[in-house]
């Protein structure tokens, strides 16, 4: 497993990472409430996913935006609440207990150690959680984390939208207007399995010119340079953004 570097706990560029702020409201949620109120499913109660979305990081997941198409908020109507889920119990953080999650004293404790905190998030998030569990399709393209950070982090420092990292890794090009089904599995796979997971720890940021998921570019954020030290290192030229 590719291991990071750590960040001190004041550093700023913890800041890029929307996912540790997310975890960070969890934790606090739950040391006020007692823990973290669950469904007979063991799913995060409405209460909570409520509250998820009142406080989300992410603007396309705010109560606003969710609420216009879902008349209560579940926890499976609330992305950032079934990764925070999902990684509280990956990340062993805690444990379900008569009704609730408990987070554990020794986890509750990372709150204090951000940078501490963000190494583990990040590491069980990128190379241990389960990505399939957020995307549409069971379509799995060939390419492992060694590959994918070295291949971005040379291409991302002008700027990388999803169909050069499609057409750099796969060899496959998008055609205008016309419906291809195996460039748009390719693709679907980059964006659950690669390029959310880095956006959300914070390792990329996104700019859009358009509407669709396929009209962003991605750039490598402070982060991105601070934590990762990859065999492209000595390939990447300084950034030019006009």
């Amino acid at each position: 497993m590719i291991k990071l570097r750590s960040i001190a706990d004041d550093d700023p560029i913890l800041e890029h990472s929307r996912l540790l702020r997310a975890m960070k409201l969890a934790f606090d949620y739950a040391q006020s409430e007692g823990g973290i109120g669950l469904t007979q499913t063991k799913a995060f109660n409405r209460k909570f996913a409520q509250w998820m979305a009142d406080h989300s990081p992410w603007p396309e997941y705010s109560t606003v935006e969710l609420m216009r198409l879902n008349k209560v908020l579940n926890e499976w109507d609330v992305p950032p609440a079934i990764v925070v889920h999902d990684l509280l119990i990956v990340g062993k953080f805690g444990r379900h207990s008569k009704g609730r999650f408990q987070v554990s004293k020794k986890a509750q404790g990372l709150r204090y150690k951000r940078g501490a905190f963000f190494t583990q998030i990040a590491e069980t998030y990128l190379f241990e959680y389960n990505h399939s569990r957020n995307s549409r399709s069971e379509f799995a393209a060939h390419g492992n984390w060694d590959i994918f950070l070295n291949i971005i982090n040379v291409e991302a420092e002008q700027g990388l939208t999803e169909a050069h990292l499609v057409k750099t890794l796969y060899g496959i090009e998008r055609r205008e207007h016309v419906f291809d089904r195996e460039y748009h599995d390719h693709a679907g796979f980059l964006f659950s399995h690669v390029l959310r997971p880095l956006s959300w720890i914070g390792f990329l940021e996104e700019t859009s010119d358009g509407r669709r998921l396929s009209d962003r570019t991605y750039w490598k954020t402070p982060l991105w340079r601070a934590c990762l030290v990859l065999d492209t290192d000595d390939m990447v030229d300084a950034p030019q953004r006009h």
